[in-house]
């Protein structure tokens, strides 16, 4: 089917709760996109240091971790939309705190505790339970497809929310805001996300709920899984690789590192990552039809390879212009991996599995990623090491690549 022939049937295929899942997915993904323009800016005027930055995004990513862990192991027995709507709440506690008060303890508590997002990247719960529900809803040859819109919309989302969170910073300056003042009522606007996510998921149906569990294979069980563990185990040692590597390279701190290389104002980092989120949106819907050619393992591993030598090249560029070039570039095919991973995920497990394989290799990712900012944090704080965080993530997904390809590529 051509890209054109599914966005036509796009209207088709979706129920009611595909169109609220897509929604909830846009509004999301718009919050993620304006805080991570803001959020080391935000924390940096209120008077903490890179480590102390770096340290709060590990400990919010570790955080995350343990809570998806839990919501979405649980999901498929405990009801999806419960566990959207106390993922949604969380959500909501983290950015009221983080705007309430700048205590380095209660901030790392609710780092801890609740669900916050420091890049454009899915965290907490919703991804891994809003994907399941999807899968329920559609048939398995429609999958892919639908995943490549569902990442669009998020791709196209988060954009938007860069471009915002940039512009409104740079009016709050014109308007004579100073400080921590420009960036908090971006931390609030986050939080009130949170509430609206959490009365939208109210309106989810039983028809995207988990089909009965099969009782014989209860007693096999392990975080929701039984007869998939093998794979998902697999798949979630290769996705930690590749998210520890993505950790060193989080929007928030490629924005913060042209900020202090180039001396960008606000609102033209909100444009750049407007403009590379857009040439990800389009790199991800394209993974669809790529995928259906070569299939979903090549598909993964020869669109990330590349994005991953751009990435390094990214710090070499001797002009911000050049810099931002490359940048754009790797956005251009970053994403054509995520529609393609997911949907390999989905299509290996059992239907009663896919909340808790999905939320498994989520969190290993959410591992991962979680171990790399702390370390960051200290690079950007020495001048000689401000740039390491690129080399250091296109290196590390770079082999990710090679053993995936190696692992699976016989297996599709």
């Amino acid at each position: 089917m051509s890209l054109a022939l599914l966005k036509t049937h796009l209207s088709r295929i979706l129920t009611a709760d595909g169109w609220l899942l897509f929604a909830t997915r846009g509004l999301r993904m718009f919050a993620y996109g304006f805080l991570s323009i803001v959020l080391i800016l935000y924390l940096k005027a209120e008077g903490l240091s890179e480590e102390k930055i770096g340290l709060l995004l590990t400990m919010t990513l570790l955080g995350d971790t343990a809570i998806s862990l839990w919501i979405t192991t649980s999901a498929d027995r405990v009801g999806r939309k419960r566990m959207l709507v106390l993922g949604a709440l969380l959500m909501a506690a983290a950015g009221a705190v983080f705007a309430l008060t700048s205590n380095f303890v209660w901030l790392i508590i609710a780092a801890t505790i609740g669900v916050l997002s420091p890049s454009d990247k899915e965290v907490g719960p919703f991804l891994a339970i809003e994907q399941a529900a999807l899968s329920e809803t559609i048939e398995d040859r429609q999958r892919t497809g639908v995943f490549a819109w569902y990442n669009l919309t998020g791709s196209l989302t988060a954009a938007l929310g860069a471009l915002v969170g940039g512009f409104a910073c740079q009016e709050f300056l014109d308007l004579g805001a100073t400080g921590a003042a420009v960036y908090r009522p971006l931390v609030v606007a986050y939080s009130v996300v949170g509430v609206a996510l959490a009365m939208a998921f109210m309106f989810l149906s039983k028809a995207a709920e988990a089909p009965p569990q099969d009782t014989s294979t209860q007693h096999l069980r392990w975080l929701g899984l039984h007869r998939s563990r093998s794979v998902v185990l697999k798949l979630s040692a290769l996705f930690a690789l590749d998210a520890f590597g993505g950790g060193f390279i989080l929007q928030s701190i490629v924005a913060y590192w042209f900020s202090l290389r180039f001396a960008l104002e606000p609102a033209v980092l909100g444009s750049i990552f407007f403009v590379g989120n857009l040439l990800a949106a389009g790199s991800a819907l394209a993974a669809a039809a790529l995928a259906r050619r070569f299939g979903l393992i090549n598909t993964m591993v020869f669109t990330h390879l590349p994005s991953n030598v751009l990435l390094i090249l990214v710090p070499l560029m001797p002009s911000v212009e050049l810099a931002i070039a490359v940048l754009l570039a790797r956005f251009s095919i970053s994403q054509m991996d995520v529609p393609t991973r997911q949907s390999y995920t989905m299509a290996v497990v059992h239907p009663d599995e896919r909340s808790a394989a999905s939320g498994i290799t989520t969190v290993a990712r959410s591992v991962g990623a979680a171990l790399s900012p702390t370390l960051a944090g200290y690079m950007l704080a020495n001048p000689r090491w401000t740039s390491a965080p690129f080399f250091i993530a296109g290196g590390l997904k770079i082999v990710y690549d090679l053993i995936l390809y190696r692992a699976f590529t016989a297996e599709e």
